[in-house]
């Protein structure tokens, strides 16, 4: 397997040169491309009062990723809608709690986090606090089932709150697929943008990477092979993933 281009499913990084894909660039001489495989739509505050949710009327939000934070305080901003400080905040990660802080002021009692990445410890987290409502913001496609099936199943006060709508990018017209040999993912979103824009589409001999367990069961579920995923006890990050791929396949061509 030849790997001399890499698409990554994401914006490039602000400052390239300073960034763990640069270092791959320069170590392996490959090229690099970014173009986010599909695009986020905030909802507009006419079509969330559409759904007769009104936010004030739960004691909790749970995030799971940054950028559900991002679109829900966007659409609170556009609704003039302010959170209380009586308003608690379960996070699926500790990370994500600590990009809360960009829009809520840290206070212990009122954001809380899974004591690790993994989903069993964010379920524990919101089992333990069964009694206080929640509003979930996400996207047009829900939360996932796994998660509404837990959350039915322990009596769990909740309701589904869509904050953004997720658009396929045209890769069709904006990118050569055909021209990298290895495409990077980093959730689900981007797989389905590539099931989409390519219906007819074969792997062939084009090395697939995911971060995460949703972009890596993504892949697995299109019936494709991962070859690189993250994180893992060996290596924490993508690029660090990625890095041994790259440096076994170097070894082999040798």
């Amino acid at each position: 397997m030849k790997v001399k281009n890499i698409l990554v499913s994401q914006n490039a990084p602000e400052d390239f040169e300073r960034s763990p894909y640069a270092e791959l660039k320069r170590k392996y001489s490959i090229n690099i491309d970014f173009y986010k495989f599909f695009k986020i739509n905030c909802t507009t505050a006419i079509e969330f009062r559409k759904t007769h949710i009104n936010i004030l009327d739960y004691e909790s939000i749970v995030f799971s990723s940054t950028n559900t934070i991002d679109k829900f305080f966007e659409l609170c901003k556009e609704m003039r809608v302010d959170m209380p400080e009586s308003m608690k905040y379960f996070c699926a990660t500790e990370s994500i709690a600590l990009y809360l802080q960009k829009y809520v002021p840290y206070r212990k009692r009122r954001v809380f986090s899974a004591k690790d990445a993994q989903v069993a410890s964010f379920y524990d987290l919101l089992v333990k606090n069964k009694n206080v409502s929640m509003l979930i913001p996400c996207s047009q496609d829900g939360i996932p089932a796994q998660l509404e099936v837990f959350l039915d199943e322990n009596g769990i006060n909740y309701a589904q709150a869509v904050v953004f709508k997720i658009a396929h990018a045209d890769l069709v017209h904006d990118v050569d697929i055909d021209k990298y040999d290895m495409i990077v993912f980093f959730s689900p979103n981007g797989v389905k943008s590539l099931q989409a824009n390519y219906p007819d589409f074969q792997q062939g001999e084009k090395a697939f990477a995911a971060l995460g367990k949703a972009a890596e069961q993504a892949v697995v579920d299109a019936g494709w092979t991962l070859h690189v995923k993250a994180p893992t006890k060996e290596y924490p990050s993508l690029t660090d993933a990625m890095d041994a791929f790259l440096k076994e396949y170097a070894n082999r061509r040798r």
